[in-house]
């Protein structure tokens, strides 16, 4: 099972592999697919954060027709952490209820994120 960690400070948990800013979370999924469960930060100590995150993976499971993997915000940031929940919230209603209620090829929509 792959686990991944994206946080700037934290330490990490053991059985996961960790990446700390936007750029490694990209490279990371454009390289290796999707990991199994990602815990997920908001504030990254940079312009980029755990929401950009969140929509980066939003957008690849869109291209790829995949479902999210399963998740955790633990971020701190109790607006950060809300907005990345709602957004894979909003997607995963939206991939359920008209993508495989439907038989339909995730291709066909577009999820403004």
């Amino acid at each position: 099972m792959k686990n991944l960690y994206l946080d700037d400070l934290r330490k990490t948990p053991d059985n996961f592999e960790r990446v700390y800013s936007y750029g490694d979370f990209v490279k990371y999924i454009s390289e290796n697919g999707l990991p199994d469960f990602i815990s997920f930060d908001h504030d990254l100590g940079e312009e980029k954060t755990g929401y950009d995150c969140a929509k980066f993976l939003v957008e690849f499971c869109l291209d790829h027709q995949l479902c999210l993997p399963e998740y955790v915000v633990h971020s701190q940031n109790p607006v950060g952490k809300e907005n990345i929940e709602k957004l894979f919230e909003n997607f995963e209603r939206f991939h359920y209820r008209f993508v495989k209620g439907h038989g339909l090829a995730l291709s066909h929509f577009t999820f403004g994120v």
